[in-house]
This record gives structure tokens, sequence and C-alpha cells, in this order.
């Protein structure tokens, strides 16, 4: 079935800030008292809802949350960069494309902002602002398809995390999963997506679903 339209989660797949907010994020929950690391924070945590996170941490102390924002902002401007490989892979697709990420609209819009992605989905950005339930459920995607005009079986769900993977199958969707990113490989197989390591050769794996 032809694909009509490509929808990319935006932090591990478009832009690389998973590495930060992992690192980040570790550092915060072991002020708490966590004794958690960086690779079980990437299996926990990587691509869910920013409620869900928070509910999985329970209360915190005053200032905690401000300063891990803080932290968070500072390290993305001084270090956030495309995927290797997406730029050259949106130059040669001409299927439409969009955004749908569990991020919040400011911070989706801050990151495409500062790789200088944000033209190329100019008016194609969805959030889990604009749904009841965000990533694993199918709800942000079938939101993103109707938006767009497109039905689910001929979306094509680009992802890296097991939270939008799961999302993009229970949507009816065909998903891709990029293996290249924090995410452990294991956490990503028998989900029902096709993985890729090599974001250049998405043009090529998309077509060869049509």
């Amino acid at each position: 079935m032809a694909v009509e339209l490509v929808i990319f989660d935006c932090d591990g797949t478009l832009v690389d800030s998973e590495p930060i907010s992992v690192r980040v994020g570790t550092a915060a929950l072991r002020r708490l008292g966590w004794t958690i690391d960086e690779a079980e924070y990437a299996e926990r945590f990587v691509g869910c809802t920013n409620d869900y996170w928070l509910e999985q941490i329970g209360r915190t102390p005053p200032g905690w949350r401000e300063q891990l924002n803080a932290d968070y902002v500072a390290a993305v401007k001084a270090e956030l960069r495309t995927i290797e490989g997406i730029e050259e892979a949106l130059e040669r697709l001409t299927i439409p494309c969009c955004v749908a990420s569990n991020g919040r609209h400011a911070t989706i819009r801050r990151s495409l902002e500062l790789t200088g992605l944000a033209d190329r989905f100019d008016g194609a950005v969805f959030s889990v602002e604009d749904v009841t339930r965000g990533k694993p459920a199918p709800d942000l995607f079938l939101h993103a398809a109707a938006v767009m005009g497109a039905e689910p079986e001929r979306c094509v769900v680009v992802e890296d995390s097991p939270f939008g993977v799961t999302a993009a199958v229970s949507a009816g969707m065909r998903c891709l999963a990029f293996a290249g990113g924090v995410t452990p490989v294991s956490r990503l197989e028998g989900l029902g997506a096709t993985l890729f390591h090599d974001p250049a050769e998405l043009p090529d794996l998309i077509a060869a679903l049509d």
C-alpha cells in the first residue's frame, strides 16, 4: 500500500537530544537519592511522556524541577544537533512529512529551531498537548494522520523508543525504528517495527514499503 505520510518522532529521531536528556535526567534523579545509571534511565524513560516520568518519580523538593529544566535547556542550547544522516534523508523524501512527539509544543519548536529543521515542518508539528493520551497510546499518531489527511494504513512512523513503536503499531501504522540511539536494541525488537541503523537510508526503506 502506497505511503502517503511519514510521521517522525522528534527526540532521538530527528534531533540528538536523548543523550542530553538521559545525562541530565540521571543526574537529577541521583540528587534525589536514586541509585540509577544512564543505561537504566534510558531503558525506563526514553520516549515517555512528562506526566509518566513525574508519576514514576513522585514528590520532589522545592526548586528541584526548576534546576532540572535549567540544566536541560542549557545543555540543549550548547549541544543539540540533528541525528547524523537525517538531513540527507529529509532532502530526498518527496512524501509529506510531519512531527508527532510526546514533548510539549514549546520544547519541540525549540529543538527544531536550534537544529535548523523548523521550516521543514512548518504547520505540521503535533504534540502530546494536542491529545488526551500520549504514547504508547495511538492517539497522537492518529490525530496527526487525520489532520494531515492520511489514512493510518498509508502512514509510516519513524521512531526510536518502545513507547513510540507501540503507539504506531496500535494505530495500525507501519513503523521504522532507529536502533542506533540510546534505547537498547533489545527494547525495540519484537514490537512490530522494522529496525534500521542509518537514517540516510530512510527514503529507500520507505520506498520499499510501497
